[in-house]
């Protein structure tokens, strides 16, 4: 091989092992020393980042190499990641990442398995095939179950929403969309979840094309849980004026308060009108591996697809999540043939072909994070994590509730607590701006990253406990730097 061909690929060559070998020692190396303290973010502001990533030319005439390459990388951006590992970092239902499953990512960026058809992924296929069963199986459902590897909760959704479209079209209109197209009735059909659900429910009903009209919006209590009584009623309005109830959105853990609907009275509403009901569980799945918090989140197996996220409390890289669903041959409005990657006469023989139930052609081999993690941590290690984040949760709600200093919107039911802090004495900032500020001044001054939200019209700061390192001693010395800021 000429030289300049060399180290192009990770091959069975001696040379090109040893080169693979030091890019990732190298990597790794700069990546560490750039951890030289426990901040979240550096605390650049937008301009001033900007300005420091700026490049004339992306693409020079002459490749600077690896190691430029990597030079500049360690001095230009791994100083300015955000550090979702930091025990100052709780502003989204995104985590850190555990450092077995950081493993897995290198394996599998390393094998490059594309997940559409077995010839391009058999080991990885067969893995993906077993999670799946064993996942059925942790969410309570049973034979017949099936599930598939997704991008995220979002696309998780659409696919949950997507199949329950077809099989109302196919059961109760008689009408096959998948050949057909929408019937003319789409403008009648009606998806019911909470409030404050997910904005994929109004996504997925745009790329169906049924179209943000389709959700309908159902009000929640002072648990921010979906209003059942309302809901029943809404049904019954919708069918008295001829619309098509088709589906009902559970949330098993709202983005904001992670509350969760009440999926036992949901799934008898959807037994009596004949609806399907999906659980976006994105945030709430990983409630099902705390021994001590599992029977929040035990009636999923009533649901009729469930999402569950991977990188959210399992704390595993992103994209990782899977759509579930309890009766597999709903997956078959997602199946087309082409002779050129999932053949007929190849499935009939064996060789399971992915595509066959996915929305993407093209997928990672994200199951390896799930089956590696799963089997190192094992069913006691993930039960003290999860319980944690919970426990952490309801800790500092305690704080907060007991302190004439904080507001709090709700008790919380997973891992995210919503607060206000209130103005002291003689301050002349109203609430909303004061919370406004304190927020961009732990970003930006102290390292320290929470969110943002509004409750009841009402600016509040928000902490989502996603990290097992967390301490109660921490919790405190943040509460103190908040009030600092007032």
């Amino acid at each position: 091989m000429s030289t300049e061909y060399q180290h192009l690929v990770l091959t069975e060559n001696s040379a090109d092992k040893m080169e693979y070998k030091r890019m990732i020692t190298l990597a790794v190396e700069k990546i560490l020393a750039s951890l030289d303290s426990g901040d979240a973010y550096k605390g650049l502001t937008p301009e001033k980042l900007r300005e420091r990533v700026h490049t004339d030319e992306l693409l020079p005439e002459n490749g600077l190499g690896f190691d430029a390459v990597l030079e500049e990388t360690s001095e230009k951006i791994l100083p300015n990641f955000l550090r979702p590992f930091s025990t100052s970092y709780m502003a989204h239902l995104h985590s850190s990442a555990l450092l077995e499953s950081i493993v897995s990512e290198l394996i599998l960026s390393t094998f490059n398995q594309s997940m559409d058809s077995w010839d391009q992924a058999p080991v990885a296929t067969e893995i993906e095939v077993e999670v799946i069963r064993h996942l059925c199986k942790l969410y309570g459902y049973g034979e017949g179950s099936d599930g598939v590897f997704t991008s995220g909760g979002s696309q998780s959704n659409l696919s949950g929403l997507l199949l329950a479209r077809d099989w109302f079209c196919n059961t109760k209109l008689h009408w096959d969309v998948k050949k057909l197209g929408l019937p003319a009735s789409y403008r009648k059909f009606r998806l019911y979840a909470s409030e404050i659900s997910h904005f994929s429910m109004e996504k997925s009903t745009h790329l169906m094309g049924l179209g943000y009209d389709c959700v309908v919006k159902v009000s929640v209590n002072d648990a921010m849980q979906m209003d059942t009584e309302a809901l029943e009623k809404l049904i019954q309005q919708d069918l008295e004026e001829g619309n098509l109830p088709f589906c009902i959105a559970a949330t098993v853990g709202t983005t904001d308060f992670g509350s969760i609907d009440p999926l036992d009275t949901l799934a008898g509403i959807a037994k009596k009108y004949s609806i399907w009901l999906h659980a976006d569980a994105a945030y709430g799945s990983g409630v099902i591996l705390s021994d001590k918090y599992a029977y929040k989140v035990k009636d999923l197996a009533l649901c009729d697809s469930i999402t569950v996220d991977f990188h959210k409390m399992f704390l595993l890289p992103i994209s990782c999540s899977a759509s579930l669903v309890k009766d597999g041959k709903n997956f078959e409005c997602l199946t087309l043939h082409a002779d050129y990657l999932n053949r007929e006469e190849d499935e009939e023989d064996g060789y399971i072909n992915l595509v066959d139930k996915s929305m993407q052609t093209t997928r990672r081999f994200d199951a390896l994070k799930v089956w590696f993690s799963f089997r190192a941590r094992g069913r006691n290690g993930w039960s003290e994590i999860i319980t944690r984040f919970m426990e952490n949760a309801l800790y500092l709600y305690d704080r907060l509730e007991k302190s004439p200093d904080f507001e709090v919107a709700v008790k919380p039911e997973i891992s995210s607590v919503v607060f206000r802090v209130l103005p002291g004495t003689g301050v002349k900032e109203s609430a909303d701006d004061m919370n406004k500020r304190i927020r961009r001044k732990l970003l930006h001054e102290h390292g320290v990253v929470i969110g943002q939200t509004v409750c009841k019209g009402n600016v509040c700061l928000k902490f989502t406990l996603l990290n097992p390192l967390l301490t109660h001693e921490k919790l405190n010395e943040l509460l103190s730097l908040i009030l600092s800021l007032r």
